[in-house]
């Protein structure tokens, strides 16, 4: 029960109008149901010939009490009916019990569908909430967060797992907000046609429910383990696609094939215990009714036959038949049960995500960022993990307008170094600083909004060319220097080198450019991302390896177009050609987290260390 409320509070508040009327026409629908099964005693005392019994009419005034005036109300119905049959003879009486009981069934069968109506939008709406909560609670977690999870893992719980609540959680939610109505609303009508029998009934119910508890609680054990698994395979199936040239490479696609079998095995057989329990709950709850409907009839039975009979044969009949009708709506809420604690699983994995507290803290009262002086990194130590430090007490100042380079063997911290500048990570020790102000002090979005950045692989979307270079920028404002965004985007795309081949291509820059622009080469790709980082105009540039990973005529062109983005720029540049950074106003060697030389390329290639050793291997 505790899980229902959690679930209620949690996701339906915003929808509380809808809520409303659905349980209102849940209420009306169910009402309506007990009238169209009322006919059901007229028309059997008609049949059974017990209408030729002589009843006579109850003066109501005279009457007092629940159970009396219930009693009067059906004895003078009694009497109506003897006199429309002695007037008018059985058969018109069974036509108008008819078209009494079409009329209430419509009825009822207009206020469920007016139920149903008003649940659709709490569903969806539902849903739609969670999906945008986890949507953006993946966009403003930090870098390091990613550096500890899977990637397939974290897919998984926005696809699976997300999927998982709406099968589960959402359709118990239409359930919860009908079922319930009705067997309250049955059980009170069982109690006022005969209470001794509905109490002897309840007593028999704590069975049902501790047999239904029991299995529903291993059910949501085993279900955390499927989508756990599920998130393994979203992770073999990621790697396998990123990695598929080096698994054919070397000949790896058996080895892969093994241990891809032996998980979705382990799925499989993890599926078939949750399923198997999951279809249990129906024919399990059928069974319980069923012997409850024959101790019913066992018990009833004796109560009709008795000396001092508490209820005649018809309204026995009448209280099967709502008794009967609890069944199913009982049998869908422990249907129910079981699916919220399926569900419940994997919203546990939703909210391991959506708890996640973010180690790159926004400021209560955010600095506005100023840059007219220096970048400074004071005394600044990193470690990903406490027992390994990754940088060691970095002292380094960048003025304005000034290129400072860094430079090393893989692993020295390069990277790293330029990822506390927009705060992807914050330092262990030490301090940013920007014109003597802590980055810290400043908000992230203001932050990051003066910064460009162009790494080595770059990072392009399945989307045309112009809303690729227009990635960093919104477009609703108005473009600078008076010009149109397509001019912009243009000017900006002939800077980096890339106009030429973008108007080749066949819609120019309406192109559509593929997965992670597949469409395009290596330079291509990176031009287009110079271009981005161009029109955003940024006052400090990072370059990550910009030009390492190309042929030597597309690092020509875009060694060009770097020029270009770099001049009156701010500019850190992480370079493993060291050809592409002769002309930095300075650079900085780093070795195991230090920085061990810097200077200008002469004074460094004079001094005869780390730099001229760097210089040489290439050379």
């Amino acid at each position: 029960m505790r899980q229902y409320i959690t679930i209620l509070r949690r996701f339906v508040p915003p929808y509380k109008g809808q809520m409303g009327l659905n349980i209102l026409f849940n209420l009306l629908s169910t009402v309506l149901s007990l009238f169209s099964f009322a006919a059901i005693i007229p028309v059997l005392r008609i049949l059974f010939g017990l209408t030729e019994m002589e009843v006579e009419w109850v003066n109501l005034d005279q009457v007092q009490g629940l159970q009396q005036t219930i009693a009067a109300l059906r004895t003078n119905l009694y009497c109506l009916l003897n006199e429309q049959i002695a007037l008018h003879g059985a058969g018109y009486v069974l036509m108008l019990l008819g078209l009494f009981l079409v009329l209430m069934t419509g009825l009822k069968c207009s206020t469920a569908w007016l139920a149903n109506y008003f649940m659709v939008p709490i569903r969806t709406g539902v849903l739609r909430d969670l999906r945008q909560q986890l949507y953006d609670k993946i966009l403003s977690l930090p870098m390091g967060y990613f550096t500890e999870a899977r990637r397939g893992d974290v897919i998984s719980r926005m696809t699976n797992d997300v999927n998982e609540v709406e099968a589960s959680i959402m359709s118990a939610l239409d359930i919860l907000f009908k079922d319930p109505i009705m067997i309250i609303v049955y059980l009170i009508t069982l109690f006022v046609i005969s209470w001794q029998l509905t109490l002897f009934v309840l007593l028999l119910m704590p069975v049902s429910v501790f047999l239904i508890g029991r299995i529903g609680r291993s059910l949501k054990r085993a279900s955390k383990q499927g989508q756990e698994q599920n998130a393994e395979i979203l992770s073999a199936i990621d790697e396998t696609l990123l990695g598929l040239r080096v698994i054919k490479g070397f000949n790896a696609q058996s080895k892969l094939r093994v241990r891809f079998s032996a998980l979705i095995n382990a799925t499989r057989a993890t599926f078939n215990r949750i399923n198997r329990r999951y279809y249990l709950a129906h024919p399990l709850s059928e069974f319980l009714g069923t012997a409850l409907i024959a101790v019913i009839l066992w018990f009833g039975g004796l109560l009709i036959l008795s000396d001092h009979a508490t209820i005649d044969a018809s309204t026995f009949i009448y209280y099967l038949v709502i008794f009967y009708s609890i069944i199913n709506p009982s049998k869908d809420l422990s249907k129910a049960a079981y699916g919220i604690r399926r569900g419940m699983a994997s919203l546990e994995r939703i909210d391991a995500v959506l708890s996640t507290v973010s180690n790159i803290p926004e400021p209560a009262a955010p600095q506005a960022v100023a840059f007219d002086r220096e970048i400074a990194f004071e005394h600044v130590s990193f470690a990903y993990v406490p027992e390994r430090e990754v940088l060691r007490d970095i002292n380094l100042t960048i003025p304005k307008g000034r290129t400072v380079a860094l430079v090393g063997q893989s692993g020295s911290g390069k990277t790293t170094l330029t990822d506390l500048l927009p705060r992807f990570y914050d330092p262990a020790a030490g301090a940013v600083m920007i014109d003597g102000v802590d980055i810290r002090r400043f908000a992230t979005h203001d932050l990051r909004s003066m910064m460009g950045i162009v790494c080595q692989e770059p990072v392009l979307f399945n989307d045309t060319v112009f809303n690729n270079i227009t990635f960093g920028v919104d477009t609703s404002l108005p473009a600078p220097d008076g010009m149109t965004w397509e001019q912009a985007v243009e000017k900006a795309a002939r800077i980096a080198n890339a106009h030429q081949f973008i108007s080749a291509m066949e819609q120019g820059y309406r192109t559509v450019i593929g997965d992670r622009g597949s469409r395009l080469s290596g330079g291509q790709r990176q031009r287009l991302s110079i271009a981005r980082a161009i029109l955003k105009n940024p006052p400090v540039l990072i370059l990550d390896e910009a030009t390492s990973a190309l042929d030597s005529e597309s690092e020509r062109l875009v060694q060009e177009a770097l020029e270009h983005l770099m001049k009156d720029r701010t500019t850190l540049v992480v370079a493993h050609r060291l050809s592409t950074i002769r002309h930095a106003d300075l650079i900085c060697v780093l070795h195991e987290g230090q920085i061990v030389e810097r200077g200008t390329h002469e004074q460094l290639y004079a001094l005869g260390g780390f730099y001229t050793k760097l210089v040489d291997m290439q050379q």
